[in-house]
């Protein structure tokens, strides 16, 4: 007997792969995807990792395909673009044992630069995509991701968005496919991706394409749900979901398979609704191939191509209701802040006394471009801090970049932060880099990497020295610091920045929230001593307010004791206690 599970999107993308019989899974993590990968390490039978950046994940999965066995790699919409040159090439290699993309898009903007559509990279790729719509849909999509990566000699992308990574569904779990392993046999002419190879590889690839149009119709992930026919939608993934719940008395043409299209199943099905609407995220992915057949239908002249959609969008833009407007919420905004104890409000605070501008990266330490501490003045992607750095004083000269510093996370380091200070060193920067070491990676929920010691299957494992791989790439100055002894590191950071070469500083303060930090005192205000001179506040720290009197205040629930506000205070009105 089948037993049932509740399951998130992104649980029920691991069990599909588990039944899927993957044998070999590789990522990054990043929000919304970074689940996938947390659930898959509880299958003994999948060998998983923590991948130093999307591409090198994108590899390790392509190479064990091409060795016979099922593999995937997952990450999120960004990350595709880290991993669209092995992505671009494997699709006219093709594979072995299946291999699966999950890319994790992001509507909406909740952990984003941006809002990308991945189909428009597979689009560009020619690379399948399958887009499923609830958790169930979720496990069962991984499996036929596999059987037609296989079928079709073709990596698969499986797309989901972060309404479906992070909801919950009734999941019926099934046993393990226990397949076997595909033989590998030497093809230089399809594993060999050189001119003359490529350009046969590339009229397969073509034909593969058109094939699986054609086949769309009979596949089971592609289905017409006839109703009334005054109204039909075309849609995909979690808005079927919506319009099911809008109008559900329509009928519906739903794809699971959103590139390539199967024509002649939407041709059919546009013939007998009266008003066609492709209702689907983002880009007009689907709405510019079925307009350019000749088929009239409504899509982005009334849907926007921002953010996530509803079934209120529906209700107004296609029913016509006036939906009624809530009173303005009296719940005050609750932004992102650095937690309590966070080491970058540490180091932020330090930059920002000294008049220190920042060139930031993709973290937690982002939050540092927002009050009260106003220091990081870019962030474009994982690794740009170090080469935006370089950047502005090759067009502007060293004197310029003198009060700046680029600033990285740990785990952000050892994604593309490492080529991007072997350029500094090769092409003689003098800028400083400040790699803020916290031990982890914070901001997708503390997941190992290559410099903590410890893989994503938990296995004890070299760790990188950050230190002395700087060392090694060329650095003659680097020097590591504690982010709250903010009396060196002031030093250090005006001694960095006068100099005229390359130098890194490492601050090395765990991360708060680390299980393994255990936090035996508490930080008390003595308000008989606070002068009232705001400087412990400066920071931010969300620990910290104000008494009716205008004393300072620690809410002794949140204080962590990093001891920052202890330290800016020059009148001893606040003391350091156990708990």
């Amino acid at each position: 007997m089948s037993k049932k599970k509740i399951m998130l999107g992104n649980e029920a993308i691991a069990r599909g792969a588990y039944e899927a019989g993957v044998k070999v899974s590789a990522a990054y993590p990043g929000t919304p995807s970074t689940e996938i990968s947390e659930n898959i390490v509880k299958y003994n039978e999948i060998y998983a990792e923590w991948s130093p950046n999307e591409k090198v994940a994108m590899e390790v999965a392509i190479g064990a395909s091409i060795s016979g066995v099922r593999a995937m790699a997952s990450m999120k919409h960004v990350g595709v673009n880290v991993a669209s040159d092995p992505l671009y090439t494997i699709a006219y290699g093709g594979v072995n044992g299946g291999l699966v993309l999950v890319a994790a898009d992001d509507p909406g903007l909740y952990s984003s630069q941006n809002e990308q559509d991945t189909r428009c990279v597979a689009r560009a790729a020619q690379v399948p995509v399958l887009e499923p719509s609830d958790s169930q849909e979720a496990k069962d999509f991984m499996k036929y991701a596999f059987e037609y990566s296989e079928k079709y000699d073709t990596p698969v992308i499986v797309r989901t968005t972060t309404r479906l990574s992070h909801s919950q569904g009734p999941v019926t779990l099934e046993e393990r496919a226990e397949v076997e392993d595909k033989v590998y046999e030497r093809n230089v002419a399809k594993y060999v991706m050189m001119p003359g190879n490529a350009k046969n590889r590339h009229v397969f690839v073509e034909q593969r394409l058109k094939d699986m149009a054609e086949d769309g119709v009979n596949m089971p992930i592609n289905r017409v749900e006839y109703n009334d026919k005054k109204i039909g939608f075309i849609t995909s993934g979690i808005a079927y979901q919506y319009v099911k719940e809008a109008c559900p008395n329509a009928s519906v043409c739903k794809l699971g398979l959103v590139h390539p299209l199967p024509r002649k199943m939407i041709e059919e099905f546009a013939k007998n609704v009266e008003t066609l609407y492709i209702f689907e995220e983002l880009e007009p992915v689907i709405e510019e191939q079925v307009k350019s057949w000749g088929i009239k239908c409504i899509g982005k002249e009334i849907f926007t191509v921002q953010g996530e959609y509803s079934a209120n969008m529906i209700r107004e833009k296609v029913l016509g209701e006036t939906l009624e407007l809530k009173a303005p919420s009296t719940v005050p905004a609750r932004p992102p802040i650095l937690c309590p104890g966070c080491p970058h409000r540490s180091v932020f605070s330090v930059l920002k006394k000294l008049g220190i501008h920042a060139a930031g990266d993709i973290g937690c330490y982002t939050l540092g471009a927002v009050a009260p501490l106003s220091v990081v003045d870019t962030t474009v992607c994982m690794g740009a801090s170090i080469s935006t750095l370089h950047g502005m004083e090759k067009a502007k000269g060293k004197d310029y970049i003198k009060n700046w510093v680029a600033v990285i996370g740990d785990s952000t380091f050892m994604h593309t932060g490492v080529n991007s200070l072997m350029n500094m060193v090769y092409n003689k920067s003098t800028g400083t880099v400040m790699i803020l070491d916290n031990s982890t990676t914070g901001m997708t929920g503390h997941q190992d990497h290559a410099a903590t010691g410890k893989t994503l299957m938990g296995e004890p494992t070299n760790a990188i020295n950050i230190y002395n791989l700087c060392k090694a790439i060329g650095v003659e100055h680097v020097v590591e610091v504690n982010a709250f002894d903010i009396d060196a590191l002031a030093k250090i950071v005006k001694e960095e920045t006068a100099r005229e070469e390359v130098s890194v500083i490492i601050t090395k303060s765990p991360c708060v929230l680390l299980k393994s930090n255990v936090f035996p005192n508490k930080c008390v205000a003595i308000p008989e001593k606070c002068k009232k001179c705001g400087a412990c506040l400066k920071p931010g720290c969300p620990a910290l307010t104000k008494n009716e009197d205008g004393t300072i205040k620690i809410d002794e629930t949140m204080c962590n004791a990093c001891g920052l506000c202890k330290t800016l205070c020059k009148f001893d009105a606040i003391e350091e206690v156990a708990k």
